[in-house]
């Protein structure tokens, strides 16, 4: 009986496949995948905690208290003379340099840090964070 009641009930055959036939389809989104991809975490790393510069990390901090302030730790900083207790962007350290050592430099060497200095001080007058 049923599928008798089917049959009188089913759309033509020239429906089928076009809006006026029933679909199962829904014509809209749910939001739920039909499968999920989980990630698992990554495994966590495997960090030497006592490396040289994790041990000695902050052995100079101290240096005024225990040593009677006779040394700066910014005196202990190993480096170029124009960068040892020093901060700036990139201009102002080739500036700095071109100041301290420019007598002492290369033909070359002098050439390329001037054409630096021509551009850094372009860029930063065009792009910089004063703009």
């Amino acid at each position: 009986m049923e599928a008798a009641w089917r049959l009188m009930t089913a759309a033509p055959r020239s429906w089928v496949g076009s809006l006026l036939a029933p679909t199962a389809r829904r014509l809209f989104s749910t939001g739920v995948p039909n499968s999920f991809l989980v990630k698992e975490p990554p495994p966590p790393k495997v960090v030497d905690r006592w490396n040289e510069k994790r041990a000695l990390f902050g052995v100079y901090d101290n240096i005024g208290i225990l040593g009677d302030f006779k040394a700066h730790p910014k005196d202990l900083i190993v480096g170029p003379i124009w960068l040892r207790g020093w901060r700036g962007n990139e201009l102002q350290r080739c500036i700095r340099k071109k100041k301290m050592v420019g007598d002492r430099m290369f033909a070359e060497d002098y050439h390329n840090l001037n054409k630096r200095i021509k551009f850094l001080y372009k860029r930063y007058n065009r792009y910089g964070l004063h703009r």
